[in-house]
């Protein structure tokens, strides 16, 4: 202490220093990050983790990411992230065609702020709008631990927008290719001056079509939140969404000769063809979810929380006209005949009715033995779906010339094929334990799940009941190092019972699924960036598989791979995202005799690179622009490996201005409109085109 500042002290003096603001968001797991590196999460525990500690390699899609490269589904927001897939069958409105480590998914691994949000036979939530996610993270390997019945291949959780302190809003319009036109608004703040009540409130109105002929892809989406704290230690949050779509089927199914190969005089079909009827393609799907999650400290130990919702599906409009069908050649697939033109198609129609109620509850200490500091969680959830199905069937006459598709055909009756009402329950018993001690992190559990299905016939008039149970676990290891590595391994196992039967009427058999990965996690101290190296092996038994519209088993399937990804929002202007993925499957145990052979649709090698850059001062100051790169190899285009689909590089771009509190944006994705073919799983009638280039420009008021 100087001597004059040593005689103001003794004199009782007072020094004034300047007033600082600190504005900076201190991040949790369920809430914003600013730019692309999250560092925590809850999907890979349940408790709000740091990802370097978490031992399975997790992939976070920022708002912020979603928001450069203008999102608009699922698959779009999944474009960036290694060894995932959400456009396996291409531009699906259905937001079907999803592939994790290797492994084709249905929506047994969509969740929405860590519960499931599974569907029927028909329909799923998996279109529900990505503008209403703070976060979209996608834990790799299985996840059954800690979610009861899954797919090995991983698990997408939807983190929605929730209620901030914060006042904000901002309101955004928009217009592109395909006669697309978009209005869509988030606000949110308090309610009162005390901040016990805020809110949040996310919309979307759309008006557009997709690159598909005759497909329209019209929105109306809301997501209202309400969140009560009256103290510190206890917090009650309700969180609503309805959704209601209005559209087409985007999904076509398309022959190989044509698309994979020059078709009839070394002719290939366009990227936008449609082999349907246009006055004869609905698809229009409603949800409504509301659900709550409770959260109430008892002491500086325990602390409980209770997360429920209840989601409602409907779709009474769903028909379509689709490629294959009945081929007049027994000895052909069902799809293009041998002239090269003829093109068979098939009648679908079908209503679906979906509820489930989902409530997990949960308790969780923190506390010390000894120098091992604990954060124990135990939990006990259930859920309950009750569901009918009723399709129905009819003949169409072929397209005579697929390369110009005369529509018009008559419908013929319909005749009914399904007529199903299901229940299901699920009952889940968990425990898990996250053990420090020095650098060192433990993280092990286990799950008991017990689960019920009964289904009734209405058409044949017959009921089936199954019930499984099975125990699952994983156990991990991380080292975290003084300079922010942290190489960790684990293993762990999941568990999926299969509702229905395959093609013989025999019923499915229980998935079951292991995991061994190892890895390394890098966080560097002093940068805001995120690198994670893991390499897998996974093994899946009893797999159940979509083949067009049919499902059905394969024995037991191997993935082993390697998965890069790395992420960075630099004080420079930088925000980059990259990654890479290897993957070798092999189907090792089927009664097709294609076991050896590599399963249809599985590239080998994707990468891809997206790097965005914005002035922070100067005459440019608010000027910026991204560029990204895909690149997926080639892959077989059926499981007896009889042909490949090329591969394909993709580019998108964006250029943006931020001034005063305007952001003007032009986005385009597929820059160079490359045609390509995303994948196949059969020659005559199974393969579908990527989205061609497609052109947004926005403007959004921030106040």
């Amino acid at each position: 202490m100087g001597p004059a500042l040593a005689q103001s002290a003794n004199e009782g003096s007072a020094i004034v220093l300047d007033q600082v603001t600190i504005e900076s968001r201190v991040e949790n797991a369920w809430g914003p990050v600013d730019g692309y590196v999250a560092g925590r999460s809850a999907t890979g525990s349940k408790t709000d983790t740091p990802l370097i500690e978490t031992p399975q390699s997790i992939s976070v899609v920022t708002a912020d990411q979603m928001e450069a490269q203008r999102v608009e589904s699922l698959g779009n927001a999944l474009r960036y992230t290694p060894g995932v897939s959400g456009e396996m069958w291409g531009n699906d409105t259905r937001g079907s065609g999803l592939q994790i480590r290797g492994f084709d998914a249905w929506d047994e691994i969509f969740f929405k702020d860590g519960l499931r949000l599974k569907g029927s036979s028909f329909v799923s939530f998996l279109s529900l709008e990505p503008y209403g996610a703070e976060r979209i993270e996608i834990l790799h390997g299985p996840a059954s631990v800690l979610y009861g019945q899954n797919s090995p291949g991983g698990i997408i959780n939807y983190v929605s927008k929730r209620p901030t302190g914060e006042t904000f809003r901002e309101i955004e319009v928009s217009a592109g290719s395909f006669d697309r036109y978009q209005t869509q608004f988030d606000m949110g703040g308090n309610v009162d001056e005390a901040g016990v009540l805020s809110y949040r409130l996310t919309g979307l109105l759309r008006d557009g079509n997709i690159d598909v002929d005759f497909v329209n892809d019209d929105r109306i989406f809301i997501a209202p939140s309400l969140k009560w704290q009256p103290d510190e230690d206890t917090s009650l949050t309700l969180l609503g969404t309805y959704q209601r779509n209005k559209g087409g089927w985007g999904i076509q199914f398309l022959p190989a000769e044509g698309t994979v190969f020059p078709g009839l005089g070394g002719k290939r079909l366009p990227n936008n063809i449609f082999v349907g009827e246009p006055a004869f393609d609905e698809f229009n799907p409603i949800f409504a979810m509301l659900g709550y999650e409770f959260e109430h400290r008892v002491n500086e130990t325990w602390k409980v929380r209770q997360n429920a919702r209840y989601s409602y599906l409907y779709n009474g409009e769903q028909f379509g006209v689709f490629g294959g069908g009945a081929n007049p050649n027994p000895d052909l697939e069902p799809g293009l005949d041998p002239d090269g033109h003829t093109y068979h198609r098939y009648v679908d129609a079908g209503r679906s009715k979906f509820g489930n109620f989902a409530i997990d509850n949960q308790a969780q200490a923190t506390f010390d033995t000894g120098p091992l500091a604990h954060t124990l969680l135990m939990g006990l959830d259930y859920q309950y779906t009750d569901y009918s199905d009723w399709g129905a069937g009819a003949d169409i006459a072929p397209l005579d010339d697929i390369f110009n598709p005369v529509y018009g055909a008559p419908i013929g009756d319909l005749t009914p094929y399904m007529d199903v009402d299901a229940r299901q329950w699920q009952l889940g018993l968990y425990a898990q334990d996250q053990i420090k001690y020095e650098n060192w992190v433990l993280s092990f559990g286990g799950r008991q799940d017990w689960t019920q299905s009964k289904s009734f016939d209405k058409l044949e008039g017959g009921e089936s009941e199954q019930s499984d149970s099975a125990f699952t676990g994983r156990v991990g290891l991380v080292y975290l190092s003084d300079i922010g590595l942290a190489p960790y391994l684990s293993y762990s196992t999941s568990f999926m019972p299969e509702i229905g039967t395959n093609n013989e009427g025999e019923a499915f058999k229980p998935e079951t699924g292991e995991q061994y990965e190892v890895g390394v996690k890098y966080q560097p101290v002093g940068w805001n960036s995120f690198v994670t190296v893991s390499a897998f092996d996974l093994t899946r038994e009893n797999v159940t598989r979509s083949y067009g519209n049919d499902r059905f088993q394969t024995g037991k399937i191997r993935s082993r791979g390697i998965e890069v990804e790395g992420v960075a929002s630099l004080d420079s202007g930088w925000d980059i995202k990259l990654a890479y993925a290897y993957t070798d499957m092999k189907i090792l145990d089927d009664g097709d005799g294609t076991g050896g052979n590599t399963p249809y649709g599985v590239p080998n090698h994707r990468v891809s690179i997206w790097g965005d850059y914005t002035f922070r001062s100067g005459m440019l100051e608010g000027f910026g622009g991204g560029a990204g790169v895909r690149y997926f190899g080639s892959s077989f285009g059926d499981d007896a490996n009889s042909f490949e689909v090329s591969s394909a590089t993709l580019v998108d771009a964006a250029v943006h201005y931020d001034w005063k509190n305007m952001k003007f944006q032009l986005n385009a994705s597929n820059l160079f409109d490359k045609q390509y073919v995303t994948s196949c799983y059969s020659r005559s009638s199974g393969c579908f085109y990527g989205e061609g280039r497609k052109i947004t420009g926005s403007i959004k008021y921030r106040w």
